[in-house]
């Protein structure tokens, strides 16, 4: 396929957008539960037993209170900042992989005449994750974050992402109004100008809380991957994304080389170069169509348009003869029309067969004069 046939963008070349979630899809656990809540004394289970009490007692979103309580468990014990955050992100452990996987399939991406893009999509928090090896890789990391004081002490949640509201950011993402304030995320895009379209998007989760995403992105042909722990191989919670539509593919969160995982993605990523460059000529043809429709810009033009295509598509003489009564009503033809008009004779045997019809007679002796 010649290359000017691919989709282009400003970059000139397709987008592909991998989305990921962050706990127990590329890292095996909670990011908090890695160093932080061990660090203010408490057990895993419990801090998030009187986290999610506390949501539940004061009809409170979970993701607030679960900051609300990192907060409080903090005082007297460290400065909550910025800094101590990313150093227990610094903690957090990979799956796999990890490490080399975003280079890798960048590369690959490259290689066969795509971008590759890695996107996080999160609920835990932000500043953890640039605390993390793999910080760098990401071209935006949406999470939840803190606001700070002068001193750098956080005080307030700054963004609390949820699993409902972390679809918004698959439309920032589309569209590559990525900045969270930017309210030309609402802005209409013609399908052609579109960045990346959910169907060039993979997003790879674990649970429950990806589902909205997961079923954004399968809405419009995009790609959907549920992922399990490659130790432990409990698989109830994909095998429930499976079965309710969630997911397309699942496979152990193993970002290796020749991973079950590596090998899907590859596959997608070619499926997604030849798409594009069928989605290339379907966009050539639609504009080519939009231009001739606006030379086609009077009401009379585009209705002798669809008395012609009416006619050579005629399959009874009753339609026929209904046409040619409407045909019979315009006076100015043009060179080329008369000429489809006359073809359409030789062509759709409904027409040709009633041609001595004095009615249809009559039309075509009146285009020849």
């Amino acid at each position: 396929m010649p290359k000017e046939f691919i989709r282009k963008t400003k970059e000139n070349k397709p987008v592909i957008a991998i989305c990921y979630d962050f706990d127990k899809t590329l890292s095996p656990d909670d990011m908090q539960a890695q160093g932080y809540i061990q660090s203010v004394g408490y057990e895993v289970e419990s801090f998030w037993k009187e986290s999610n009490g506390l949501a539940e007692k004061n009809d409170m979103d979970q993701n607030l209170a679960y900051m609300f309580t990192m907060i409080q468990k903090a005082r007297g014990k460290f400065v909550f900042n910025r800094k101590a955050l990313m150093d227990y992100g610094a903690q957090v452990k990979l799956f796999p992989g990890v490490e080399t996987w975003f280079k890798r399939i960048k590369e690959y991406g490259k290689n066969n005449g795509v971008i590759v893009e890695h996107y996080i999509i999160s609920s835990g928090l932000k500043e953890m994750i640039e605390g993390t090896k793999v910080a760098k890789e990401f071209e935006k990391i949406y999470a939840s974050s803190f606001y700070y004081d002068n001193d750098g002490i956080a005080l307030w949640p700054a963004q609390v992402i949820n699993y409902t509201s972390k679809t918004q950011f698959l439309f920032r993402i589309e569209k590559g109004t990525l900045d969270v304030n930017d309210s030309g995320v609402n802005d209409y895009f013609a399908p052609e100008d579109i960045r990346i379209p959910f169907r060039n998007m993979i997003y790879i989760g674990d649970s429950d809380t990806d589902i909205p995403c997961m079923k954004l992105v399968n809405s419009y042909s995009g790609h959907s991957i549920g992922v399990y722990n490659p130790e432990t191989k409990d698989k109830r919670k994909v095998y429930k994304m499976m079965e309710d539509n969630r997911i397309k593919y699942y496979v152990p969160a193993d970002y290796t080389e020749d991973s079950e995982l590596d090998r899907l993605v590859r596959t997608i990523i070619d499926t997604t170069v030849s798409n594009e460059k069928l989605m290339a000529i379907h966009y050539r043809n639609k504009q080519e169509q939009a231009k001739h429709n606006g030379k086609v810009d009077n009401q009379e033009c585009k209705e002798k348009e669809k008395l012609i295509m009416d006619l050579e598509n005629s399959n009874s003489f009753k339609q026929t003869h209904s046409i040619i009564s409407k045909l019979k009503k315009i006076e100015n033809w043009t060179p080329d029309e008369k000429l489809q008009l006359k073809l359409i004779v030789e062509k759709n045997k409904q027409v040709s067969y009633i041609k001595d019809d004095e009615d249809v007679k009559n039309f075509y002796s009146s285009i020849d004069g």
